[in-house]
């Protein structure tokens, strides 16, 4: 059993977004989507969750806590289990509260989450992915999102850092024949000259990105051999179509003003709150089927395993376990 006082509560940091932003563009053609929603919602879910990753890595190093980097997972590997203690690797859950209501409430009042639920998702707790003795952290991030025009033009009237992204369609993402897109050529039709980034991946499967100033009705090449193209990003909304064309695929894809999402996280708190092993957590949670309320959901898509965060062990307990397992094996 926990008590709010067992959380840990790091401020959030722009760095953490933009280390959860340049993840997010590598791994976007391959990330496994069981909470369904729209491209952009699936993206700040990634950047979040590499945020929170980043953030608990620090916390470890900063508290002397003894752990394992197992290296960088290739972005094609939806898979991301990055950090071991005491051999036991650590899957991070991490859930955004965006609701402004509710970012008031908790940070009033942090009691407020014992309440809530502890969610593993139903496949995962019978996956082979890992073992009953690794490790739930279980996190939530005090944040606010863009998730329509009206909020992403109040960001850009506060001058709020934004990373607008087009992802593109599977055939240009994810093709089926691993040979080059051909020389892609782009136009756009606005106002103003957009500067573009394309990102990609290369004929041996690595990330590469371009950047190219488009000027308006103007048609402009890329000089990169692209074999998959994952996206588009740009820094300023274009007000017109922006276009590219690829030999290989076959058409030219139109991307119109609204196609464009902000997927940046205006982050303010993350709060580690408890962790249990997955054995346990397989003994003891509940089935919760999808579609359930929950304290962060109105309505869950997935079913999933619960338990309630009270019932959660102490981070602070695990840290100093952390350390008698290093000097064991010292």
């Amino acid at each position: 059993m926990i008590t709010a006082t067992d959380f840990i509560t790091i401020p959030y940091t722009s760095d953490l977004t933009q280390a959860g932003i340049a993840y997010a563009c590598r791994s976007l053609p391959y990330t496994y989507d069981r909470m369904g929603g729209s491209h952009f919602n699936r993206l700040r879910r990634i950047v979040v969750g590499v945020a929170v990753e980043l953030a608990f890595r620090r916390r470890l190093a900063e508290e002397k806590v003894p752990h394992d980097n197992l290296g960088s997972t290739p972005f094609t590997d939806p898979d991301r289990y990055d950090i071991a203690i005491g051999g036991r690797r650590c899957d991070i859950k991490s859930f955004m509260l965006t609701r402004r209501s509710l970012i008031r409430h908790v940070s009033r009042e942090p009691q407020a989450l014992l309440g809530a639920d502890a969610l593993v998702p139903s496949d995962q707790i019978v996956s082979d992915h890992l073992n009953d003795e690794d490790l739930y952290i279980f996190a939530f991030i005090t944040a606010l999102t863009t998730p329509n025009q009206r909020s992403l033009d109040r960001a850009l009237k506060a001058d709020q850092p934004i990373y607008l992204i087009h992802p593109l369609p599977k055939e240009w993402a994810h093709p089926s024949r691993w040979i080059p897109l051909g020389t892609l050529a782009l136009k756009c039709d606005t106002s103003h000259a957009v500067t573009l980034e394309l990102g990609g991946q290369n004929e041996s499967r690595a990330f590469m990105a371009e950047e190219i100033v488009l000027e308006p009705r103007k048609r402009a090449a890329a000089e990169s051999d692209f074999y998959a193209l994952g996206y588009l990003h740009t820094s300023n909304p274009p007000d017109g179509i922006v276009g590219v064309h690829s030999p290989s695929v076959g058409e030219t894809h139109l991307v119109e003003p609204i196609q464009w999402g902000n997927i940046w996280i205006y982050g303010m708190q993350i709060i580690f709150t408890g962790y249990m092993t997955r054995g346990e957590f397989r003994q003891r949670g509940n089935r919760l089927p999808a579609g359930s309320r929950v304290f962060k959901y109105s309505s869950t898509r997935t079913e999933n395993r619960s338990l309630p965060i009270a019932e959660l062990h102490p981070l602070s307990d695990l840290f100093t376990q952390a350390k008698k397992w290093a000097k064991r094996g010292a």
